[in-house]
């Protein structure tokens, strides 16, 4: 059984939009609305890659990759920041956090899915 790709954004109706895009190109998918909630779920899985906003309360998508990359079982796992931010700082931030790339909202599907398969394999 393949691994699901975890979503992890505050919004629902971008989570939905994500898992429509995922799930239609063959992607098991799990949801979490912040980082609190991804590390949650982190806890007693494991995902294949993690696509991440980077605003959100609590704990925000940057803050989430440095947790990631700092334990062992993760630092491995390509991640991907799907944001309205287009700021080279910002975008800097990401990488310098250990983001493997970086999709603009609103995304289109299809290239969605090309950079997931880029990342993947």
């Amino acid at each position: 059984m393949t691994k699901p790709i975890l979503t992890v954004d505050d919004s629902l109706s971008m989570r939905m939009l994500l898992r429509a895009a995922l799930s239609d190109d063959g992607h098991a998918v799990a949801e979490a609305e912040d980082g609190m909630a991804a590390l949650e779920w982190l806890g007693a899985n494991e995902p294949s890659l993690v696509i991440t906003d980077i605003n959100m309360p609590g704990l925000d998508g940057l803050g989430l990759i440095a947790e990631l990359r700092a334990d062992p079982r993760y630092r491995d796992i390509p991640i991907l920041v799907l944001t309205t931010e287009s700021a080279p700082e910002k975008k800097e931030q990401a990488r310098a956090a250990g983001a493997t790339g970086w999709i603009l909202k609103p995304f289109d599907p299809i290239k969605l899915n090309s950079a997931v398969r880029r990342v993947m394999h």
